[in-house]
């Protein structure tokens, strides 16, 4: 299940990202906004606009959401392995999953080494 999951999401979400996407919901509103003469602009014919987009949108919301975070872990294991063989610390490896204050200060601590770095380069130039 996980797997056809896993397709689904991301033939549906690359997909909605095409050109051809795109045109089916224009073509879709067009129609929409055509046949609102025929039905005489009711509330039953804008409630069809409405549900439609808000269905769509609400289903689209996870799917996207899914394609994200497989990315993101994706990114995040590459990354991870490029620190693991360089000469990087490998304290950064598993860092996503500390809170937002460990992070800002982890941030905090490379941003004084680059300006260590970056003063110790322009003493050296002098």
């Amino acid at each position: 299940m996980e797997k056809f999951f896993t397709r689904l999401a991301g033939r549906i979400s690359y997909w909605a990202g095409s050109p051809l996407a795109f045109v089916a919901c224009v073509g879709f509103v067009a129609l929409w906004l055509a046949s609102g003469p025929v039905f005489g602009f009711s509330d039953t014919w804008q409630l069809i606009i409405n549900t439609s987009t808000t269905i769509i949108t609400f289903l689209m919301v996870f799917l996207i959401q899914n394609t994200q975070n497989r990315d993101s872990a994706a990114l995040h294991a590459k990354i991870d392995e490029l620190i693991r063989v360089s000469k990087a610390r490998n304290k950064f490896i598993g860092i996503e999953h500390l809170t937002e204050s460990e992070l800002e200060e982890i941030r905090k601590t490379c941003e004084r080494a680059a300006a260590r770095a970056d003063n110790l380069a322009g003493d050296e130039t002098d």
